[in-house]
């Protein structure tokens, strides 16, 4: 499912316009991505978490040429999903 088609059904399931739905999504998408730059956790039940790690810098090589390159550390979003969504899928 891409994201039209996700508006689509947020649309459809709602009884809202696709514009509506739009601005929701995007709403929703923003607040995760501003909450997890600001380095906090987005907890929604049922569903799960987002959070964000951090992964330490370490040394990798060059596939071409073997050489030996540094890579830096990075923060990285995480998504732990909840119990009631494993148990949806099993």
């Amino acid at each position: 499912m891409n994201k039209t088609e996700l508006v689509e059904h947020i649309a459809k399931n709602a009884d809202i316009s696709k514009a509506a739905a739009t601005r929701a999504l995007d709403s929703t998408i923003t607040a995760i991505r501003t909450t997890l730059k600001k380095g906090g956790t987005v907890s929604l039940v049922g569903f799960g978490s987002f959070a964000v790690t951090k992964r330490p810098a370490r040394k990798g090589r060059n596939p071409r040429t073997g050489e030996e390159i540094k890579i830096k550390s990075a923060k990285v979003p995480k998504f732990r999903p909840g119990k009631a969504l494993k148990d949806a899928l099993n």
